[in-house]
């Protein structure tokens, strides 16, 4: 099992559609995979469920996130554990490490999306959560076990439900912040990639993330020299490593470079591998050969724009290759949609599976 994130201190660039588009496409292709939604914004949850659902979700939660113990006291033990049968959001799942009460004996199921795919929705509230993390960061300097719990618990949670469920993959999706529950993801997934624009944004989002990693590893590498072997266990083996960036939902351009972007976009475009080389450091990158870090992650397969595809895709809950076949088409855009169901829609299929086939030759060699 891996634990990937997809990240970028560049918000617009793609970040949750592609998050959501791989997780379908390696279902399809027999992987069975798991998205835990942490972007405050809740994208990949409105992708993958209804909205008036989600709502019924957090209602049910809200006085558990207001003072879980209180609210716990107050339930009987029969509707607790009707509770606990349906699927809970991530921020309820965080809950009894921020509050520092004991963990549940038995975990809430994810969301079955459909077969080999799962979700564990988000919730606005996680900022609370977030702001646990900061108030105790200290205290994992000193081994305190309720700090190192909390800073450990993402990843404790996305492994306990790949030993309950097998999953091969946990896909983890995120913000464009570099705050500190980012900091606690990013540091403690096994991998991480980075969805990119050809522009200068990108490029100092980049920049950004290189540096930041090298201030995350060096606090991290502090905690291990000074908490116990025992407690150091709690923690992954390796600190994350990178598995390279794609170019993402890019205006095309047929003709006009190799890549069929208008030339400054391209030009942006070459200069991210040396970003990569300059700023995201040798020894969260060294698995990867020299092609790997300069060309990007299945190569032209998913570079360029869909347009309104992805629209369509979050409308119907369904990554664009399924769209036509959904039986929730409305009738003012049946027709369009059927119309361009083999010109658009179902060849983004294949592309998917390129992009999923080179995504699984980096995982390899995190091995």
């Amino acid at each position: 099992m891996k634990i990937i994130s997809l990240f970028n201190n560049k918000g617009g660039v793609g970040k949750t559609t592609l998050a959501f588009h791989l997780s379908h496409i390696l279902a399809d292709m027999g992987h069975n995979v798991l998205m835990i939604d942490l972007d405050p914004q809740c994208n990949l949850t409105i992708c993958g469920m209804d909205e008036e659902k989600l709502h019924e979700m957090w209602t049910k939660e809200d006085s558990y996130i207001e003072d879980y113990d209180a609210t716990l006291k107050k339930t009987s033990k029969e509707d607790y554990e009707k509770l606990i049968k349906e699927t809970r959001t991530i921020h309820f799942l965080l809950k009894p490490s921020e509050d520092g009460i004991s963990e549940f004996t038995d975990l809430p199921p994810a969301l079955k999306i459909r077969n080999n795919l799962s979700l564990i929705p988000g919730r606005l509230t996680i900022h609370q959560f977030e702001s646990k993390i900061a108030e105790r960061w200290s205290g994992a300097y000193m081994g305190d076990p309720l700090a190192i719990r909390t800073i450990t618990n993402i990843r404790n949670i996305a492994e306990e439900y790949s030993q309950l469920y097998n999953f091969d993959f946990v896909i983890i999706d995120t913000s464009p912040s570099l705050g500190i529950l980012n900091k606690v993801i990013i540091s403690t997934v096994d991998g991480f990639l980075i969805p990119a624009l050809p522009d200068m944004f990108s490029q100092y989002g980049i920049r950004n993330i290189g540096n930041s990693l090298k201030q995350w590893r060096k606090e991290f590498d502090t905690i291990y020299r000074l908490i116990s072997e025992e407690k150091r266990e709690k923690f992954p083996q390796n600190f994350v490593r990178f598995l390279g960036y794609t170019i993402y939902n890019a205006k095309k351009y047929s003709g006009q470079t190799e890549w069929d972007l208008a030339r400054a976009h391209y030009n942006y475009a070459q200069q991210i591998p040396e970003t990569i080389e300059n700023f995201i450091s040798e020894d969260v990158r060294s698995h990867l050969t020299p092609n790997f870090v300069h060309q990007p992650i299945g190569g032209t397969s998913v570079m360029h724009s869909h347009n309104t595809l992805p629209n369509m895709a979050q409308k119907y809950k369904c990554p664009i290759w399924q769209v036509p076949d959904s039986a929730k088409l409305s009738p003012e855009d049946a027709s369009t949609i059927k119309g361009n169901a083999n010109t658009f829609y179902r060849p983004t299929k294949e592309k998917y599976k390129d992009f999923a086939n080179s995504f699984l030759e980096r995982i390899a060699t995190l091995d």
